[in-house]
């Protein structure tokens, strides 16, 4: 994420003096009227628009060994996964690296045709980038963001947890923004996915690839 991504955001809008529902509509046509180079992407994330880069090949490699095993567990069913998609909450917009929601998706397309309401997603994974903005977006902002959209489970991948680790966020609480199960994983072990159309489904080695150096 860029500095500037904060400095134009707090430019534009004090967050102290401003009601939530008037933040909401202003960071919605801010986003909307974004013109990004080439590379970039902007979410709208706990009141703040967020400009990252899109994915180095190491998290991208990750991120595609992630949606093509779930391609193949959710082959016969009516669900498929999905990246470069907005995901949209009541104004929030997130771009998740993978999420799952139905193949004939088209009841869940917003009226603007922006993205899929967040209602029709069943779980949304991101691998963490390098990075402190990175580390916190994807460790504490996303996941309090994705427990109030009542996202069912929120899979992260994580290089730059010790070794690697996997998580495993389910039962959202969206009126406490938080998850009431966890499970975290070092690389290695073999982490599963508790519910919903991908249940039973484990990320291994031959997604995260194996642990990392000490």
């Amino acid at each position: 994420m860029t500095a500037l991504a904060h400095e134009t955001l707090e430019a534009v809008m004090p967050r102290p003096t401003t009601p939530p529902s008037e933040l909401d509509e202003v960071l919605w046509q801010a986003w909307k009227a974004m013109e990004l180079p080439e590379g970039y992407r902007a979410e709208i994330v706990e009141g703040f628009i967020e400009v990252s880069p899109t994915g180095r090949y190491a998290h991208g490699r990750v991120a595609n060994r992630l949606r093509r095993a779930l391609d193949a567990c959710l082959a016969d069913s009516a669900f498929a996964a999905y990246q470069d998609i907005n995901v949209i909450h009541r104004r929030k917009v997130w771009i998740p690296d993978v999420f799952i929601a139905l193949k004939d998706a088209e009841e869940h397309v917003t009226e603007d045709g922006l993205g899929i309401d967040a209602s029709g997603v069943e779980l949304i994974a991101e691998v963490v980038s390098p990075g402190r903005d990175s580390l916190d977006r994807d460790r504490d902002r996303k996941r309090r963001a994705y427990a109030r959209a009542g996202i069912p489970v929120y899979l992260i991948i994580d290089d730059y947890d010790g070794q690697g680790s996997v998580r495993v966020l389910s039962d959202p609480a969206p009126d406490h923004a938080r998850y009431e199960s966890e499970v975290r994983l070092p690389y290695g072990s073999a982490a599963t996915i508790p519910e919903g159309p991908a249940k039973g489904l484990v990320i291994g080695e031959d997604i995260t690839g194996s642990m990392r150096p000490g």
